[in-house]
């Protein structure tokens, strides 16, 4: 019997948000590789495009700043998204990238991983 693993869903990581939209934003994502929900993104400061949060870069993406709200697939071009950039509370178990470090640095944008 072949078992199927169900790919994580669009803001399946959110355990609540501010009203209406004001929690997430429209965002340009740099080129790269495919990005499931729930991935911690960062801002590349040269481009002001967002990219997986790195804790070792020195490039900006080393702060944690955004949560992305749905999957984008691989490209080598910019990338239109969705993100969850202030007053939401998070499930830590659906969180990519999460360390000590990103945690904290979320929390100043109300971002509460619980």
């Amino acid at each position: 019997m072949n078992s199927k693993l169900e790919p994580m869903h669009a803001g399946e990581f959110l355990l609540s948000e501010g009203a209406g939209n004001i929690s997430r934003e429209a965002i340009n994502v740099a080129a790269g590789p495919a990005l499931e929900p729930g991935q911690i993104l960062g801002l590349v400061t040269s481009s002001s495009e967002f990219a997986p949060y790195n804790p070792t870069a020195e490039d900006g993406t080393e702060n944690a700043m955004a949560i992305l709200y749905g999957p984008l697939g691989e490209s080598d071009v910019v990338r239109r998204g969705r993100a969850v950039v202030r007053l939401a509370e998070v499930s830590e178990a659906h969180l990519t990238g999460l360390d000590p470090a990103a945690e904290k640095a979320l929390a100043a944008h109300f971002l509460i991983v619980r």
